[in-house]
């Protein structure tokens, strides 16, 4: 038998979560029964969405129970396997993030190629959020020649990647990011104008700034003041693709909305929301052209570690005090 730690929901939070809302717990695996396999996690990924599961609510993911341990992408390496499909020593990817072990039915921990990348690079700029961002960027807001983008959370695990492929497709790029940090590193990947959003008395303005002549896309990962700047500098015709809204997850009950929709209509601007599991189609495209951007060069990226399942709850919780650049990432073992 095994023994793993595993984090637990251990309250619901109200407004905020502090790491006393979660608990550590052990807990001993048996010997995996027919068709399962047990895995040692390697890398798990932290990421804003689950805040949504910590309400009693349904969100578009089930929410996590009082007492049971959390879900999330997770990478690690197969110590047992009753299925012939996998070996001990196969990495793998599965849903069973937030513990250092599990026993699953193979099917659900799928063999990972890791096609000369890192591991934990399909927690993040290989996985979910890259695909969002490519998935938002090109499909939602329908990118074309000779637009003018514009993204929240620029230095994020999604807003990185939204920036660079924007870059890549040769169009003009504004981020917005909190720090010298950060907007050091969106200069790094060739953001052509980096907003520190803390510095800035009137966010809209400094968008206008940048594009004088307004913007046609925005990548929204924010809410709040950064959709009212959009909707300020937005050009007729404008597309917006709606992937997040994390200064709204804390409030209690629902935030506040914007007090300029009202632009939605004169600018006849289309806003869409979405989220990566409904469009798995683009599967294919997007592994096959983000592993030939990232062999030559043209899509790079950071990560922010912490070590140890038990700062796996520190981790999250970062997310919503801007303390990571790139992908939050938990190492285990």
């Amino acid at each position: 038998m095994t023994t793993s730690r595993e984090i637990h929901l251990k309250s619901r939070p109200a407004g905020m979560p502090s790491v006393d809302n979660f608990e550590v717990a052990t807990v001993i695996l048996p010997d995996p029964g027919p068709g399962e396999v047990q895995v040692r996690n390697l890398w798990m990924t932290v990421d804003p969405y689950m805040r949504a599961q910590m309400y009693k609510v349904s969100s578009y993911h089930l929410p996590f129970q009082i007492g049971e341990a959390l879900q999330g992408g997770a990478i690690g390496e197969v110590l047992v396997s009753n299925d012939p499909a996998l070996k001990p020593g196969d990495l793998v990817q599965s849903a069973f993030g937030w513990r250092e072990a599990f026993n699953a039915p193979a099917a659900m921990a799928r063999k990972l190629d890791t096609r000369g990348l890192p591991p934990q690079a399909f927690l993040g700029v290989a996985g979910m959020p890259g695909m969002t961002a490519y998935i938002g960027l090109l499909r939602i807001a329908a990118l074309k020649d000779g637009d003018v983008v514009f993204v929240s959370a620029a230095a994020g695990a999604v807003g990185q990647v939204v920036c660079q492929i924007a870059k890549l497709k040769g169009h003009t790029v504004i981020g917005s990011a909190g720090g010298p940090g950060k907007i050091a590193y969106l200069k790094e990947i060739g953001v052509d104008h980096a907003i520190d959003y803390k510095t800035e008395a009137n966010l809209a303005a400094a968008v206008l700034r940048a594009a004088p002549g307004g913007i046609d896309v925005y990548f929204d990962n924010v809410g709040g003041d950064h959709l009212e700047a959009a909707l300020t500098a937005a050009r007729p015709l404008a597309r917006f693709a709606l992937c997040g809204m994390i200064s709204q997850y804390n409030a209690p009950g629902r935030g506040p909305g914007t007090g300029d929709l009202i632009k939605v209509v004169g600018k006849q601007l289309r806003l869409q929301g979405f989220v990566q599991a409904a469009h798995s189609d683009m599967a294919p495209a997007f592994i096959a052209d983000m592993s030939k951007w990232i062999a030559e060069g043209k899509v790079t990226w950071r990560e922010t570690i912490e070590q140890g399942i038990e700062n796996a709850p520190a981790a999250f919780l970062k997310l919503f005090t801007g303390e990571n650049i790139g992908k939050m990432l938990v190492k285990l073992g």
